[in-house]
Formats: C-alpha cells, structure tokens, sequence
C-alpha cells in the first residue's frame, strides 16, 4: 500500500483505490438508435444545449439512414456485457452486470434507479472509452454524478470508477494481432496487382476532439512529460507498443490521424484528417495502408462510416490497397483483461483483494482509480462544473462552482 494512502477517503496520492466488495457493475456507454424514428432524437441527445436545428442533423443522420437508422453500438455493448458476465461466472465471481447508455435506452438514470431497486449499494462503473480526456472518462464521470443526483439515490447508492484501460493488454493485444493479419492481407492485394513489392503504410487513427479538449485532457502534471497534449500522447504510446510487437510491420512507415471532426469550421480540432492524409500517401509513392482504429472499442458507427465507407472509398479512387483492423470488441483477451482490470478493485469473500498489482503494458499507465482534482476539466457555457464521481475535486471537499 502507498505510504500515502489516506484510510478516510479509501485511496493513496497516485488515486489508486483499495479494494471494496463490490455488488453490481455498471457497463456504461454512449448509445445509439435502433430504428429510423430513434435517429433524431437520439442526435438531439448528443447535441442536447448546442441549439443545433432538425435540419442539421439530418445531415449527420444520413450515416444512420444508410444503415437503416440502426447503429451497431448497441448490439454490440449487448455482447460486451454476455461475454463480461461469461467471464465473470467462469471466474466464480458474484457480481451483477448492468448496463446504461449517455444518450439512448437504457439511459444511465433508468439503469442506476434498476441497480437501487435490486438491491445494490456499491456499483463499479466500467466506461467504454479507454483513453483519458473529457469524452473517454470525465464525462461518464459526470453522467453518474448527476445521475446519483437526479434520481435521488445521492448517499444512497455508491459509484467508483474503473481506471482507464488504453494501457493494458486487454486492450492492446487485439491490435497487435489484427495489424498481423491486416498486413499479410494487404501484401495479398498488392501481389495480385503486380506490385508485391508496393510499400505500405501503416496508419493508427483516433477520434479528433477540440485542441482545448486534447490540451486539458488528464492532469497538468502529467504534460511536462510529454512534447505534446496527453491525449495524443497516450495515441503515440499504443501504436508504438502495437508496432514494436509484430515483427512483420519492422520498417514500415507509420503515422496518427484523426477522424469524425465535428463542430463549428473556426474551432481548431486535432489534424489531419485521414482522408487528407490518405491522399498525402498516395501522392508520395504508398501503394497500400493498414488502417488501425486504437482509439475505439468496437465497430460502431463512426467506425463503419467514417473508416470503413469514407476511408475505403477514398483509398479505392487512389488506387490504394485498404485493409481495416477490427477492433477488441468482444476478443476473448480484451474480456478477459478487462476482468482483470475490475478485479483490481473487487475483494474477495474472505475480504482481501482478488488481484494485487496493476497491470500496465504501455508506457503512460497505469491511470488513476480516482481521477486527480481538475482532471480533464470542461466547465459549461455559465462556467459551472457538474458534479462527479470518482474524482478528487468531488470526494475531498474541493469545491465546485
């Protein structure tokens, strides 16, 4: 146990959390239509205080109309949550699974008024984003706390967080294997068009956000050790990991680009954009890409439009060979190291800790239990925080606008 660790509040300096017995865990996600009358109002959700029309969203809503207004996200969080409460009866460990989404049914409150009704009193959030960053952790973050709130179930039901999980073999190992055979596909493509020899590329790619969001991303501390903002950083470090575990990428190019920029033209985001830099490629002799989403759990929508629609066409009208690897999803590694990951947290029946140790494989890890005070801080419009759990500013009395 850290020297520092403060029995009053249950975790040390470096936010890691000792132990409790656990009742329930919480699968928490962002949500999505399952139906052509869901999309805009599922839109209005997302955008929910943007003051954005009907008529723009319908532009975004073409990406669910294509699909039959359905996106894969939730399917897909359903076998996520089967193959979690697989492992964990395979474990022989009694822990409840449930699941609420940020923007569409089951919403979280629903799901946490369910938890109390049943029973429960001390719920593991699992997220379903894996780097640092307002979006991936602060606001689920914040999606509990003003849920505990709302639902009256403030003092009465409690919620902590699992730590982030971009660093862990859970979530890294089904990468490596991917680009593995990603690659062997591509050469594939490249000898039946008479150019074995074509050079390829390997390209890892992200979700952008807004530079402010990217430069407040994680604890300020933390950015002295990086020449860059932390989210991007965390990027590099997986990708570097990823690469240095699969021999037959040895020598290859490789790069980080982003995808799914949204909001105003004049708000600087992370760039560029992968079609851009797809075209870049192109133009300076790649004859074929690999394509690596590191920075998603699952083949969603953005996924399969923006990667696996856009890209692809943008790769076809270049003449380049395209390969997409697929993401965890429900890998037999990544359910299983994600179990480890809740293990870290849960004790056993005799009251000692299931698992010691925390298990970290790129550099940058292993992240907080409980997030440091301000950490990847995004205030509203009036200025206002919105309360939270798992976090410093919110258990030790920091106060909160």
């Amino acid at each position: 146990m850290n020297q520092d660790f403060d029995p009053r509040i249950g975790y040390d300096a470096n936010g890691t959390m000792t132990p409790k017995p656990y009742d329930a865990l919480l699968l928490a996600s962002f949500g999505g239509p399952e139906g052509q009358e869901d999309v805009i109002p599922f839109l209005r959700n997302v955008t929910a205080g943007r003051g954005i029309p009907d008529e723009r969203l319908e532009e975004v809503a073409v990406h669910y109309r294509t699909n039959g207004g359905v996106s894969p996200i939730n399917a897909q969080n359903r076998a996520l949550k089967a193959a979690l409460e697989a492992e964990l009866e395979a474990r022989g460990i009694q822990l409840p699974v449930y699941w609420g989404n940020r923007n569409w049914y089951p919403m979280i409150n629903d799901t946490l008024k369910q938890i109390a009704a049943d029973g429960h009193r001390k719920v593991l959030l699992l997220g379903t984003g894996a780097y640092a960053g307002y979006s991936a952790c602060r606001q689920y973050r914040e999606d509990l706390g003003m849920g505990l709130r709302e639902t009256g179930l403030e003092g009465v039901v409690e919620v902590d967080k699992v730590r982030q999980f971009f660093d862990t073999p859970a979530f890294v190992e089904p990468f490596i294997d991917g680009v593995r055979q990603s690659l062997a596909n591509v050469r594939e493509q490249l000898a039946d068009r008479g150019n074995p020899e074509g050079r390829i590329k390997i390209v890892f790619v992200t979700h952008s956000i807004p530079m402010s969001d990217a430069n407040a991303a994680g604890p300020a501390a933390e950015h002295e050790n990086y020449p860059e903002n932390l989210y991007t950083a965390q990027h590099r470090a997986v990708a570097a990991h990823i690469l240095a575990h699969v021999p037959e990428a040895e020598g290859l190019e490789d790069s980080l680009v982003y995808q799914s920029r949204s909001g105003a033209p004049h708000i600087p985001w992370l760039e560029p954009d992968i079609n851009d830099a797809l075209e870049q490629d192109a133009a300076n002799g790649v004859a074929g890409v690999v394509v690596v989403p590191i920075g998603f759990i699952s083949d969603h929508m953005e996924v399969l439009w923006d990667l696996d629609t856009e890209a692809k066409d943008t790769c076809a009208e270049l003449g380049l060979a395209f390969c997409r690897v697929p993401t965890p999803g429900t890998h037999t590694k990544f359910v299983s190291g994600l179990i480890d990951v809740i293990e870290e947290r849960l004790t056993g029946p005799d009251g000692a800790p299931r698992r010691t140790g925390r298990v970290s494989a790129v550099a940058g890890g292993p992240w907080f239990d409980v997030c440091p005070a301000a950490c990847c801080v995004k205030p509203a419009q009036d200025g206002s925080l919105r309360p939270t759990i798992a976090g410093m500013d919110s258990e030790v009395g920091v106060p909160q606008p």
